[in-house]
């Protein structure tokens, strides 16, 4: 009989875990979700993350949501996910209607670490399977830390996004010739004393040397705050939602 109960315990133990690691996602909600990837050198890596999806009253196109992927900088790492909502995507859903027509996936770097980016690419696959998603319209973007990971991504997977918007951040100019032909938008702040400018004039200059036709917006007065004039922006997502991968 203790036996019986002690097992009836941990089962229900074990379902309050598994309800408290991911409410379902529902319509034009913002969720907070949790699953174990594998991450560099098979690693495995667990991720918190916040999954909004577009509200009912969007019609859904028929190969399913633009995705978009939104990395945060340094500053927001640890294991309070809230620390994810202070800047950009995820702190505007509800408030910027452009947004809506958009999967919104915000993952959290775990405390003292760098984005893993063989575990974000496993995010990505995952949500792509799990989600209606258009593999064909998979937007990434981030800011100072977020923005180095997203000329990671490009740079390790140059096939995977149909954009990329890196904000303050900076790359290897060797990898450009890889992505050179990925619609780019990148943004940084003239006054950035915390990752200068030049990291994004290198990765604009290498792209350009390359072929490519990156889009680069400097703000003369921001510092490194600079994501606030880009996510603030509705021009930023409708350019986003206007890419397309060529037809094969």
């Amino acid at each position: 009989m203790i036996l019986l109960r002690r097992s009836f315990l941990l089962s229900l133990t074990a379902l309050c875990l598994t309800a408290r690691a991911g409410d379902p996602p529902q319509p034009g909600t913002q969720t907070a979700q949790s699953a174990e990837f594998t991450g560099e050198k098979d690693a495995k890596t667990t991720l918190h993350y916040w999954l909004a999806l577009p509200p009912a009253s969007e019609a859904k196109p028929a190969a399913g949501w633009p995705l978009m992927i939104f990395l945060h900088g340094s500053g927001e790492r640890g294991s309070n996910l809230q620390a994810v909502k202070q800047h950009g995507p995820p702190k505007l859903i509800g408030s910027m209607p452009e947004l809506n027509k958009f999967i919104v996936v915000s993952p959290q770097c775990p405390d003292g670490r760098w984005w893993d980016i063989e575990a974000l690419k496993s995010l990505i696959d995952h949500t792509v399977k799990t989600q209606p998603v258009d593999k064909d319209r998979i937007v990434i973007t981030g800011l100072s830390m977020g923005g180095y990971a997203t000329w990671g991504l490009l740079a390790k997977y140059p096939d995977l996004a149909v954009a990329a918007v890196p904000i303050c951040g900076g790359g290897d100019p060797a990898s450009a010739p890889k992505f050179k032909d990925v619609p780019i938008h990148v943004y940084h702040g003239s006054k950035d004393t915390a990752v200068p400018q030049k990291r994004s004039d290198e990765m604009v200059e290498a792209l350009k040397k390359a072929g490519g036709k990156p889009e680069y917006t400097i703000f003369p007065n921001a510092g490194h705050d600079s994501w606030t004039d880009a996510y603030s922006s509705p021009k930023l997502y409708q350019w986003m939602l206007e890419q397309k991968k060529p037809a094969k």
